[in-house]
This record gives C-alpha cells, structure tokens and sequence, in this order.
C-alpha cells in the first residue's frame, strides 16, 4: 500500500457550508445566525456563565473547600522496567546516571521509582521515593533501594 492509494472511507468527507449564497442554498438571509443582535455580529458572542449584567450565580455562591493544586508535589517517575534498559556498567543509579541515559529530566522534580515492567539486574538505586512493588522488584534482583533526601 502507497499514499496515493489511500482515500477516505465513505461519509468521511463532507461539502462545505456556503452561507450568505442566496435563498437557494438553505443558508441565505441570515447565514444561518438567527437574527440581529450581538450574537450575530462577527466577533460577537458573550462569555460563559453572563448573565446579561445580573450578578452571576458563580459569584453569589460562596468559596467552599480545599484544592491542593498549589501546594501538591510533582515527581519525576521512572519504572523498574526502563531501569533494565540501563548499560551493563551502569550498577549506582541515581538521578545523573539517569539523565544521562535520557530517562529523566535535570530539573528540580523529586524523583519516583514506579514498578511496572520487571529488573534482572542488582543495581543500588537511590531516590526520594519508592513504591511499594517497585522496592519489593529491586530488593528480589539483589538490589538496593536508598531513599535519598529531596
């Protein structure tokens, strides 16, 4: 198969709307706007939730509750399975050696070591945190989980 012998499957493509044509296309007069007004001015329209200048009811109800969107800590994550994909000479792992094999980012993140995918190889890791299986696959290849400050 080419590029030039593709296509698109029937009902796939459609014509273009063409307002503002006359009666006879089924878009004339009004081109499909309704009526005069705001709305069918180009560039027109009002906001979400206006209310034609009454108070708005997302400004009459009162601020309930917590988010911690702000205040939340954003980890930089790695498998044990990407940890396999490591060179044989590589036995410290920490956030250099990482980098420098393009699994994370030098930036100021703490780094998490998650446990999908499986590890063969015994290799001292040290990061902020571990999860649970991830410390369970490392210590059973003959590894070392250090956690190390952030």
């Amino acid at each position: 198969m080419r590029l030039h012998n593709l296509s698109n499957v029937k009902g796939a493509t459609h014509r273009r709307k063409r307002v503002g044509c006359g009666e006879g296309g089924g878009h004339g007069k009004t081109s499909g706007r309704g009526g005069k007004g705001q709305t069918a001015r180009s560039g027109g329209g009002i906001r979400i939730g206006f209310e034609g200048g009454q108070m708005p009811l997302f400004r009459k109800l009162p601020i309930r509750g917590f988010n911690n969107k702000n205040f939340r800590t954003e980890y930089e994550t790695v498998n044990v399975g990407e940890l396999a994909k490591l060179d044989d000479s590589v036995t410290d792992v920490d956030r250099e050696a990482l980098a420098v094999a393009g699994l994370v980012r030098l930036n100021d993140k703490p780094l998490k070591i998650l446990g999908e995918g499986e590890i063969t190889k015994a290799l001292k890791i040290k990061a902020v945190k571990f999860s649970g299986s991830a410390k369970e696959k490392i210590e059973k290849a003959g590894g070392e989980a250090i956690v190390a400050e952030a």
